[in-house]
């Protein structure tokens, strides 16, 4: 029986997780995630899926984050019509996180199609709506970690918790050739790995003995200080009595599910205990506020030792669901903190919130998790001078900072010691989800310590490989590719583009007269005119 592996996305990038198997009679795919960062990536959102939806048997789902999960209302529109294989919890995420993504999409699209009527470029229509991703969920199937499901034809598969985020799953999948008594293909795929000290989870699972994991390596060259529960309150308090001192508003981008909680549970817990002074902590988006609910009904299952449910039930935490709720915010002045999403700042309410403040020395906006290439969040955290949000020019004076304390990923050594524990894997690793140096770090980490290197790949988008040879054998995509390699692990013009108007416009208010200007402005043109 052959069986291949196309990776569809998270090759080289963090985001647009999907990976697709194929045997002689079925077709499943792990994940359906929707690509975030440079436009280069978010364009393959709006193109074709590299299969055909109708012919895919069976989704399994590691977790419910959107770059997991965000393209799964496309599928199900396209025709997809088998089964969503996911936890309880991950199904009562995706309950309100997709169709909440569908509304986003849709309010967004309005808005970038006035923009297009005014500049005369023709309109777009949303990747999907509200209504296709309350569709989707008519195909999701919940399952029991670590109980076997047959999923399609001679595959069955069993989920592990991966301690990422509350239902987050590593999936064993079993590849089984009917009348043979050949031993099965087995599989592992990591989903998110969790930290060892995450807050609301507990250590990731999974058993030993595969052919092949395919392994996420999101922090694969980081190595972060042992992180404590206490020593991460510290921090986080730290950053509050700074940011209190310097009087303006405290600004958090933060990820919808789990980061919130985490944040909220550990902010009020020092209010509570007065290592911090009392604030008003707004919860500035619908999700999140949905999310936390989902915790609250979920906070017996979870692995704390602390009373969640009445921390999210403070009164210092303040939800801000409605859109005028949260246009009141705005008036504020003072120390105040917001929590709002989306957590690498490329969507929803904290965008508005950052541009109501990034010119603002007096404010302090504190990045708490992953930001991928492209994305404001990370153009922030590499000190740019600069942003545009929507359209609109904005002069950063405020306070960037950044902990990694409440990131949901295993950072390196985790990492190292997570693989090594499924240990022996005869045929191959496959290192995904990560950028080009944190796949090339945990390269170097795990070639010959861990694994033979000849036994560890690093796929990029689109490659295909069979996996039933004595190692993973590459078959030739290159008439098929979406994107060329380098188009994935760069940046893209757009971002270039934005940078240029950028600095330009920095270097014309840096020089001393309109003399010097109109000097730079010829040069520009010349330069333009060189290429034409």
């Amino acid at each position: 029986m052959s069986v291949t592996l196309r990776f569809c996305g998270a090759a080289r990038t963090v985001t647009g997780s999907c990976f697709l198997f194929e045997t002689s009679s079925s077709r499943v795919i792990v994940d359906c995630g929707l690509f975030q960062g440079p436009k280069t990536l978010k364009a393959l959102n709006y193109g074709a899926f590299p299969f055909r939806p109708s012919q895919v048997d069976a989704v399994l789902l590691t977790h419910a984050h959107i770059d997991h999960s965000g393209l799964l209302p496309k599928l199900v529109r396209e025709g997809f019509r088998g089964r969503i294989f996911a936890t309880r919890g991950t199904i009562d995420l995706c309950s309100f996180m997709l169709p909440d993504a569908g509304s986003i999409q849709e309010s967004e699209v309005v808005t970038l199609n006035r923009r297009n009527a005014a500049r005369g470029r023709p309109t777009v229509t949303p990747i999907y709506t509200q209504a296709d991703a309350v569709a989707s969920l008519a195909y999701f199937r919940p399952v029991e970690y670590e109980a076997w499901v047959d999923v399609a034809t001679s595959v069955r598969a069993r989920y592990w918790n991966a301690g990422h985020l509350l239902g987050s799953a590593s999936i064993e999948i079993e590849f089984i050739e009917k009348g043979s008594d050949a031993t099965p293909l087995r599989v592992l795929a990591s989903g998110d790995i969790g930290p060892d000290a995450k807050l609301l989870q507990p250590s990731p699972q999974a058993p030993a003995g595969f052919d092949y994991v395919i392994s996420e390596a999101t922090y694969g060259d980081t190595d972060r200080p042992p992180v404590t529960a206490q020593a991460r309150r510290h921090r986080l308090a730290a950053e509050v009595l700074d940011a209190s001192k310097a009087g303006g508003a405290l600004i958090i981008p933060a990820f919808a599910v789990e980061r919130t909680q985490e944040l909220i549970a550990d902010l009020v817990d020092l209010m509570e205990t007065k290592e911090v002074a009392p604030a008003p902590i707004f919860l500035d988006s619908p999700l999140a506020i949905r999310a936390t609910e989902v915790f609250r009904q979920h906070s017996s299952s979870l692995e704390t030792g602390i009373d969640l449910s009445r921390l999210l039930n403070s009164s210092y935490l303040r939800f801000t669901e409605s859109v005028d709720e949260s246009k009141s915010i705005s008036r504020l002045t003072g120390f105040h903190i917001v929590i709002a999403a989306s957590g690498m700042c490329e969507a929803g309410r904290i965008r508005h919130h950052l541009k109501r403040w990034l010119w603002n020395a007096n404010a302090t906006v504190l990045l708490v998790g992953f930001q991928a290439k492209g994305t404001l969040g990370r153009f922030l955290r590499d000190g740019a001078r600069s942003v545009r949000i929507q359209g609109d020019e904005i002069k950063v004076a405020a306070r960037i900072r950044y902990i990694d304390e409440y990131s949901g990923h295993a950072d390196a050594p985790e990492l190292s010691r997570w693989i090594s524990s499924r240990r022996p894997i005869e045929r191959g690793i496959f290192l995904i989800h990560g950028e080009e140096p944190a796949i090339d770090g945990l390269f170097e980490r795990l070639a010959e310590r861990t694994v033979p290197e000849a036994k560890i790949f690093r796929p990029v988008l689109d490659d295909v490989y069979e996996l039933t040879t004595n190692v993973p054998t590459p078959v030739d995509v290159s008439h098929r590719r979406r994107l060329a390699p380098e188009a994935v692990v760069n940046l893209d013009w757009h971002n270039e583009m934005s940078k240029l108007v950028l600095d330009m416009n920095d270097r014309l208010d840096a020089v001393a007269d309109d003399r010097a200007r109109a000097l730079i402005i010829r040069r520009l043109r010349r330069a333009l005119d060189a290429n034409d």
